[in-house]
């Protein structure tokens, strides 16, 4: 992916990692749209940051994905990158019943809602030159955190996705990254933006913008590569171990 003069569409970039990357590449020389639910979080970003567009888009809800979606691409026709952030964690106790409510928004927000981004974009992008979408998956696609089972499994199933996606778009002109990130200082999990556990958030972005031109699938930072490769290596059993005391 080419680091500057693209138009790039980030839903779900309001705060944490999304908010970061959409900064990092406005600097970088790129028009940026950043979508989100929260239209005072919006207000502000725009005001903080001129130059930086901002729309309404709800990725939970369907019709809203379709209608906003045409609306960017009538807004900014030269959007030729998609990243798709938009996605929730939460805790979860399998012994209780409980625990399907929480499944249920995360599936939806987690898995739904980059399928539906992609379905109201591919055709529009395949027309764009130097096309790229780019899904959002995690560590615990690959390592799974016991807390947070749901989490971890739609963290799966992009990834999942997400390589089909690449195969079948091989000849589309539309190149298809995953980043996948480690634990970051963000407000993800309630205490996870002062954990020493977790990355800084500026050290991962660092590394992210570093890695981005270069990348043809797999947007890996050091710190995530225990995560993603502990099955090849032997050792996630005793990482998942580990992740339960999180």
């Amino acid at each position: 992916m080419r680091i500057s003069g693209n138009t790039i569409f980030i839903p779900g970039a309001t705060s944490g990692i999304g908010l970061g990357l959409a900064l990092r590449l406005h600097e970088a020389g790129n028009r940026v749209i950043v979508g989100g639910r929260r239209t005072e979080l919006l207000s502000q970003i725009a005001d903080a940051h001129p130059g930086i567009e901002t729309v309404r888009i709800d990725t939970a809800d369907a019709d809203d994905v379709v209608r906003v979606s045409a609306e960017v691409q009538r807004r900014f026709p030269d959007t030729n990158v998609l990243i798709a952030m938009a996605g929730i964690m939460r805790s979860e106790d399998l012994r209780d019943n409980d625990f399907l409510s929480t499944a249920v928004a995360e599936v939806e927000t987690n898995i739904l809602g980059p399928l539906r981004l992609v379905a109201a974009f591919t055709e529009f992008l395949a027309a764009q030159p130097d096309a790229t979408i780019i899904t959002v998956s995690s560590g615990l696609a690959f390592t799974p955190m016991v807390g947070t089972p749901t989490y971890s499994a739609t963290k799966a199933a992009i990834h999942s996705f997400t390589d089909s996606l690449r195969i079948q778009l091989a000849d589309s002109g539309i190149g298809v990254l995953e980043l996948v990130p480690p634990a970051v200082q963000t407000d993800l999990m309630p205490g996870q933006a002062e954990a020493e556990w977790a990355m800084p958030l500026d050290d991962f972005l660092d590394e992210v913008m570093h890695l981005l031109p270069e990348a043809t699938r797999e947007i890996l930072v050091e710190r995530v590569k225990p995560l993603r490769f502990a099955e090849l290596n032997g050792n996630r059993d005793d990482l998942m171990a580990a992740l339960a005391h999180v």
